[in-house]
């Protein structure tokens, strides 16, 4: 079963509200989609548990326990999540002033982060303790160097492929067979990915493999499993092939 919920467009801008940073916290039973949809508020997304993915654009972000998702105030995105993912939500007040850009960037969740996060959710800190934490979380938020991030080419030359490898990451068609199903060549195709990318064709592949290897981690699913589900011949060569992409291991997003 998948849920959908639907919420509004808001703009950026000043709104009379009480906190600096203010948590939202849930767990969601079923699989569940957010409609299109802003904030007036910046936001950071991250999970106490589990995978959730978010779109902004032609651009898509895999937010775990580990790594967040930083969402400008006014900025457009959709959500989704697994059944059985924590996931969290603070907002920050128009106009908080913290080294992160004003655009969607990766945010890791560090161990000083996550903990300072977490006590700004005791209902009875002190106000001044109040004040001192969320400046201290101000002052350690950064941009992470990596992001499980997939660009999404648009045009009508590369819909196709974008299609297959999404619905079956396991595809193991290269450029040269795809060239051959869409009647052009090679180079046309590979210059059109590092446009559309800015990468090469397979290392999109190797992002978008990552990303769905992520939510079956999440989901408690065998590494070996999540190997061959997403195109690799054996564990190692999908961790190997996983380090590269994301800078850490596979284990790090199983679910216990």
């Amino acid at each position: 079963m998948r849920v959908t919920r639907e919420l509004p467009a808001l703009a950026a801008g000043e709104v009379d509200v009480s906190f600096v940073i203010k948590a939202y916290a849930e767990v969601v039973a079923a699989d569940t989609t957010w409609t299109e949809h802003s904030h007036p508020w910046h936001e950071l997304l991250w999970n106490a548990h589990g995978a959730s993915t978010a779109v902004t654009g032609s651009q898509v972000w895999c937010v775990t326990p580990t790594l967040g998702l930083w969402m400008p105030a006014g900025q457009l995105h959709s959500a989704s999540a697994v059944a059985g993912t924590s996931y969290r939500a603070h907002f920050f007040r128009h106009g908080t002033v913290s080294a992160l850009p004003d655009e969607p960037v990766a945010v890791d969740i560090t161990p000083l982060l996550r903990l300072l996060l977490d006590r700004l959710g005791e209902p009875d800190l002190p106000p001044r303790s109040r004040d001192v934490t969320e400046a201290m979380v101000l002052d350690v938020l950064r941009p992470s160097p990596r992001a499980l991030l997939v660009h999404l080419p648009t045009s009508a030359l590369l819909r196709p492929i974008v299609d297959a490898v999404r619905a079956d990451p396991s595809d193991q068609r290269t450029l040269t067979g795809w060239a051959t199903v869409l009647g052009c060549s090679e180079r046309t195709l590979t210059r059109a990915f590092r446009t559309e990318t800015g990468t090469s064709f397979a290392r999109w592949v190797a992002s978008v493999r990552a990303q769905h290897a992520v939510r079956l981690l999440a989901r408690g699913f065998e590494v070996e499993v999540v190997a061959d589900a997403v195109g690799y011949r054996s564990a190692s060569a999908f961790g190997a092939a996983f380090r590269r992409t994301t800078g850490t291991t596979p284990g790090r997003f199983r679910a216990p």
